[in-house]
C-alpha cells in the first residue's frame, strides 16, 4: 500500500456521501507498499461500519482486471475465508471513481501485519492458504498473471542501463536467472486461482491467529505450487533476505501440506518456482526502486532483499529444502 494521488478532505467527503456509511471524521495516507494509494477512512453514523480501507487503483492496476478481484473477494468470504470485500454504494456499485483513478472503499480488517513471523504464526499463514485453495476450487473467473515469466524480460529490460543505481553485480544475477528459468520453468503444473503476493503483510494475525488476507491484486489463474513458493520466499527470511529461518520454513510448510497435499511434480517443482518468485520481485523492486517519483508517500523496498533469496534458493546445497 501507498499514496500517489492525494486526495482533500472535500473530496473524501463527496465521496463518501453515496454509501451508508456515515459522516467522515478523519482519514490518512497508508505509506506501505507500493502499488496502489491507499487511505484509512473513520466516519461516525451509518449502519455499514466505522472504518474502512480507501483504494485507488494506480501503476499496474488494470481497471479491466478489478471485476475479477472483487467477484474472488465476495466468493472467498462467502466460504469462509476472512477477506476484506468491496462495499457497494447505494447504487450497488463496488468499483467508482475518485480523483481520475478507480476507487473501491473495502471492509476494514482487524489484525496486525508481521514483521518478524513466528513458526506458529508461519504454519497459520501455511494453513490459510492452504483454505483459500481449496475455497477457489469452484470459483470460475480467469485471469491471467501479469507478472509471470513472460513479464519478467520485459522488466529486465526496462532496468536496463541502471542496474548500477542498485547493486553492481545485480544485473549480471538476473541475466543468468533468467535464460534458466525459461528453459526450466515447468507449464503443466495444476492451476488454482493464486493469490500471488502473500508477503507477512498481507497477512493480518491476532496472536497466532490469521484474521484476514488482503491485497489480491496480483490474484490470478497460474500453478498452484507457484503460490506456495511465493509465500515461502516472503516469509522464511529475514526482512534483508540475508538470513533464512528453517523453523519458520518447516512450519509454513506443514500449516500447508496438513490442508492441501501437493502431488509429487509439484513438491519437485517447488525449488524452480521459489526462484522465480525472488526473481520476480528482485525485478518488481527494482523497477519500482529506479521509477518511484521522490515526492510519492511509500516506502520503497530493497531488490536485493530478494536477491539474495535468489541465490539462496540457487543454491545445491539447499536443493532438498522442500522435501
Amino acid at each position: 500500500m501507498a499514496v500517489y494521488t492525494h486526495v482533500s478532505a472535500e473530496m473524501m467527503a463527496r465521496f463518501l456521501d453515496d454509501y451508508d456509511t456515515g459522516e467522515l471524521i478523519s482519514f490518512k495516507g497508508i505509506a506501505e507498499g507500493v502499488e496502489n494509494s491507499n487511505f484509512l477512512v473513520e466516519t461516525r453514523g451509518g449502519k455499514d461500519g466505522h472504518r474502512f480501507i480507501l483504494t485507488l487503483y494506480e501503476k499496474r492496476v488494470d481497471p479491466q482486471d478489478l471485476p475479477f478481484f472483487m467477484a474472488l473477494l465476495d466468493h472467498l468470504a462467502a466460504r469462509g475465508c476472512r477477506v476484506p470485500r468491496a462495499i457497494a454504494d447505494r447504487g450497488g456499485v463496488q468499483i467508482r471513481e475518485l480523483a481520475g483513478r478507480p476507487a473501491c472503499l473495502i471492509e476494514f480488517l482487524e489484525g496486525i501485519s508481521l514483521t518478524a513471523p513466528s513458526p506458529a504464526q508461519a504454519y497459520a499463514a501455511g494453513e490459510a492458504l492452504a483454505k483459500m485453495h481449496h475455497a477457489v476450487a469452484d470459483f470460475g473467473g480467469a485471469r491471467a498473471n501479469s507478472m509471470g515469466l513472460a513479464s519478467w524480460h520485459d522488466l529486465a529490460g526496462r532496468c536496463a542501463g541502471q542496474w548500477l543505481q542498485i547493486d553492481p553485480a545485480l544485473e549480471d544475477l538476473v541475466e543468468s536467472e533468467l535464460a534458466f528459468l525459461s528453459s526450466h520453468w515447468p507449464h503443466d503444473l495444476p492451476q488454482s486461482v493464486i493469490h500471488a503476493d502473500l508477503f507477512p503483510d498481507n497477512v493480518l494475525m491476532l496472536g497466532d491467529r490469521v484474521s484476514g488476507l488482503i491485497d489480491f491484486y496480483f490474484s490470478c489463474r497460474d500453478a498452484r505450487a507457484y503460490d506456495l513458493a511465493v509465500t515461502h520466499s516472503a516469509w522464511c527470511f529475514s526482512p534483508d533476505g540475508r538470513s533464512f529461518d528453517s523453523a519458520v520454513s518447516e512450519a509454513l510448510l506443514q500449516g500447508y501440506h496438513a490442508n492441501l497435499t501437493l502431488n509429487p511434480e509439484e513438491i519437485q517443482a517447488l525449488p524452480i518456482l521459489a526462484r522465480g518468485s525472488a526473481l520476480r520481485f528482485t525485478l518488481s523492486r527494482a523497477y519500482d526502486w529506479i521509477n518511484t517519483p521522490p515526492d510519492a508517500l511509500v516506502t520503497r523496498k530493497d531488490p536485493m532483499a530478494f536477491a539474495r533469496r535468489l541465490t539462496f534458493y540457487a543454491d545445491p546445497a539447499h536443493a532438498g529444502l522442500f522435501g
